[in-house]
């Protein structure tokens, strides 16, 4: 199958690597130093300090033309809009599978104008870290979870779910809003207060001071997200973190490189659904200005 991989960061940069074992791929992105770094060296692929060197079909996506059966987004939410323009500049989408690979809920609103065959969400519990352009570390196994947001032509998820690819496994979920609000409260928590604290993901679990802030934030959390099963919800939350223990979240990682970060996507969609709720929510207010001043203070003002 012909997948197109829109982003070269970490996540797309596993992607590629992983899924070139079985299927046609190509990563399109936006920096031509980023292409022409990949195209001339290929791509380094790292994992317990085993390190292997591949080629990996690039572009620029600029030059995208839809020619893929499945298109997988790979992109920060913030930087969607102008992939989502470009998108509704083709004439090709009908014929595509669009599988979106973004954190948080609030992306949700902008897939519903895509006129695609099939458009389908996906959350991701790998550990990954680029630390070049063409160079990324797989730093902790997981699986990606896949749910169809809307149409019924799931052929290319069918041949993405038939092709096992050890250490990197993908599972197909019923309900997307339930796989979605599972990783958003995974996000929610991890992600701004490893950034707030500048600590790695298993610090929130091995400091005692830091995980209480961990139980006492999933709480309000889990109320405001009418999390139903809550125990079951926070033994996910703890072997995340457990799992990716070594990891800077990618909400840190962005503060450090002076980076937006998608707080906006997490915590802004938390914020809203407590509002409409009329419940109160201090603890995401406040990681959430915390966040936007720490954003502020690196120049993303």
């Amino acid at each position: 199958m012909k997948i197109g991989i829109i982003g070269g960061g970490s996540i797309g940069l596993l992607l590629a690597h992983y899924l070139t074992e079985h299927h046609e791929v190509r990563v399109y992105v936006r920096s031509k130093k980023q292409m022409d770094k990949m195209a001339a060296e290929g791509l380094f692929f790292e994992k317990k300090k085993k390190l292997i060197n591949e080629t990996i079909n690039v572009s620029l996506f600029s030059s995208w033309s839809a020619e893929e059966e499945l298109i997988i987004v790979a992109v920060k939410q913030y930087q969607l809009p102008s992939v989502l323009e470009k998108f509704r500049e083709s004439n090709r989408l009908k014929n595509c599978t669009l599988l979106f690979l973004q954190n948080g809920m609030g992306h949700l609103k902008l897939l519903n104008e895509l006129n695609a065959k099939t458009i389908a969400v996906g959350t991701t519990e790998h550990g990954a870290n680029k630390i070049k352009d063409n160079h990324v570390i797989h730093t902790g196994d997981g699986l990606i979870n896949l749910s169809v947001y809307r149409g019924n032509n799931v052929s290319e998820l069918a041949e993405l779910l038939a092709m096992p690819i050890r250490n990197f496994p993908f599972k197909f979920q019923e309900d997307w809003n339930e796989m979605l609000l599972q990783k958003l409260i995974v996000n929610a928590v991890i992600n701004p207060l490893t950034a707030v604290l500048n600590v790695k993901n298993g610090m929130l679990l091995k400091n005692t001071h830091f995980n209480y802030l961990f139980k006492e934030y999933f709480k309000e959390l889990s109320t405001i997200l009418n999390i139903s099963n809550k125990e079951k919800t926070f033994r996910h939350l703890e072997d995340i973190c457990r799992k990716t223990s070594e990891n800077r979240s990618s909400m840190l990682k962005d503060l450090d490189e002076h980076r937006p970060t998608e707080i906006d996507a997490i915590l802004g969609f938390v914020l809203e659904m407590a509002k409409e709720k009329q419940l109160d929510a201090p603890f995401s207010e406040n990681y959430y200005h915390l966040i936007k001043g720490k954003e502020y203070e690196g120049g993303e003002n």
